[in-house]
């Protein structure tokens, strides 16, 4: 993609188009060009006054329309590097500070976010902003462990950064990312059907509840996925505006702006091949793991790294070194994701089990899993794997079944090895990047977290134990052909 280049801030523009903004102090009311001067805005002999409507000379609030303590009044600059607007007069913490309980601050940044937004909303309608903004600023509030956020703050801390610009900065693309993630994941649980996240019903769900005594069940149910939809468009609306706002330098900006472009298109691509593999029934390997790739393993680790030493102003050799350690570590996360879904606990994981082979999910491990049982004629094996891919009617002793199968079959102790040396590949990358500190210590610790095991057995079958880089099966880095 070809990156978007920083606008000239002394370059003829055309005007400014309004902005929707919640109701100011009053102030006095400058005359239109067309108007004439009226000293005391009395009332022209054309329009006489609305009973709804008395005269207002310093314009007081409407006694039907009485202010709201959530809509916030601080003043707005233009930003040179985006021509927008962005928040003047709010304070921003020392590194150190965000360095001691960076979730707590990404959140504050993230509350000034979605006030100023809910605002917005309220100033167009009162129900928009209370049954979709309102879900969509709670959800992204319950959020999980903002471990994309952290993995941004800690990179850019890592790569050296921590000025006043730079911390103010990174927690506002940070708040970008959470909703990034909102949208991602109302419209991933839409697309599969889901009922569960991070243990509540899930917005489409909540919202077919919620209206479930206005209309018969198939239109409310209709009416929860139509608006779930939307919710997850205004996510990424908000997103996009909280990325655009963001005071930055030119040189800086043209480089963010083309990671959170670039990283928006992939996620598209990932979840596209992603539902074509549902459809086709695809169980080819590679596709699995391209897939995976683009969905997830860019999104979630790899870009909010570049993100992070972009924001550092990292040089380039550095910025690849991290790019590398988060392709192999994002590709071990998600292959962790597609295992945690069939062996995870739900009360860690958030989620039900077996999701993704209910969905029929072309996933590496589900296409590992019958490529070992064809190649070893196990047809019982084979039988269990074509019969519950795809069951929506799928019971838990089906399941279990499957997990007999995934167990016998090799396919889950292959999986757990891939894990461990992406992940070691990952680190090898990373460890050679950046020199040790405090900060790298934090971000490695994210690193290895990120792929731990959440499985109800307390993990694989075996020990897994890291083994040499070198050629093995199953073993190309992600997004190459083999």
């Amino acid at each position: 993609m070809r990156p978007i280049q920083a606008k000239d801030p002394s370059a003829a523009a055309p005007p400014p188009v309004p902005r929707l903004t919640a109701p100011a102090e009053s102030s006095p009311r400058p005359n239109r060009p067309d108007e004439p001067n009226r000293p005391d805005e009395p009332n022209r002999p054309d329009e006489p006054n609305r009973p709804d409507e008395p005269n207002r000379p310093d314009e007081p609030n409407r006694p039907d329309e009485p202010s709201r303590p959530d809509e916030p009044t601080w003043p707005v600059r233009p930003d040179p590097a985006y021509g927008t607007q962005a928040p003047i007069g709010v304070s921003t913490p020392s590194g150190d500070a965000v360095d001691a309980d960076v979730p707590g601050a990404v959140g504050r940044a993230l509350e000034q976010v979605l006030t100023d937004r809910l605002a917005r909303a309220g100033v167009l309608d009162a129900l928009f902003a209370e049954e979709l903004a309102g879900r969509v600023a709670r959800f992204t509030r319950e959020g999980g462990k903002r471990t994309r956020s952290q993995l941004l703050w800690w990179s850019m801390r890592a790569c050296g950064g921590g000025d006043e610009m730079a911390v103010a900065a990174t927690l506002r693309i940070g708040a970008a990312l959470e909703l990034l993630q909102t949208c991602a994941l109302v419209h991933d649980d839409l697309m599969d059907g889901s009922a569960l996240r991070r243990g509540r019903p899930t917005l489409h769900t909540d919202l077919r509840n919620h209206y479930a005594g206005a209309a018969p069940a198939d239109r409310s149910a209709r009416f929860g996925e139509a608006a779930a939809v939307l919710a997850g468009d205004l996510a990424l609306a908000w997103a996009d505006d909280a990325a655009a706002e963001t005071p930055l330098d030119p040189a800086t900006a043209t480089t963010v702006r083309r990671v959170w472009s670039d990283m928006r298109t992939e996620m598209v691509a990932g979840q596209f091949l992603d539902l074509h593999g549902q459809l086709t029934m695809s169980r080819s390997q590679p596709q699995a793991l391209r897939a995976a790739h683009l969905k997830s393993a860019l999104y979630s680790v790899q870009r909010p790294l570049a993100l992070g030493a972009a924001l550092a102003g990292a040089d380039g050799r550095t910025t690849r070194a991290l790019c590398s350690a988060g392709r192999c570590v994002g590709m071990a996360f998600q292959l962790r994701d597609d295992l945690d879904d069939v062996f995870g606990d739900p009360l860690r994981t958030g989620k039900s089990c077996g999701d993704d082979i209910r969905n029929g999910k072309p996933t590496y491990l589900a296409a590992l899993a019958l490529a070992r049982a064809e190649a070893t004629a196990d047809r019982p094996a084979m039988t269990v794997l074509e019969r519950a891919l795809g069951n929506e009617d799928l019971k838990p002793a089906d399941l279990d079944e499957v997990r007999d199968v995934l167990v016998r079959t090799g396919a889950r102790q292959a999986v757990e090895t891939k894990i461990v040396r992406l992940s070691a590949r990952g680190l090898r990358h990373f460890d050679g990047a950046l020199p040790d500190t405090a900060a790298k210590a934090r971000l490695r610790r994210l690193l290895t977290s990120a792929t731990a095991s959440r499985a109800t057995d307390g993990g694989p079958p075996d020990p897994v134990r890291p083994t040499p880089a070198g050629p093995s099966e199953g073993s190309a880095a992600p997004g190459t052909r083999r």
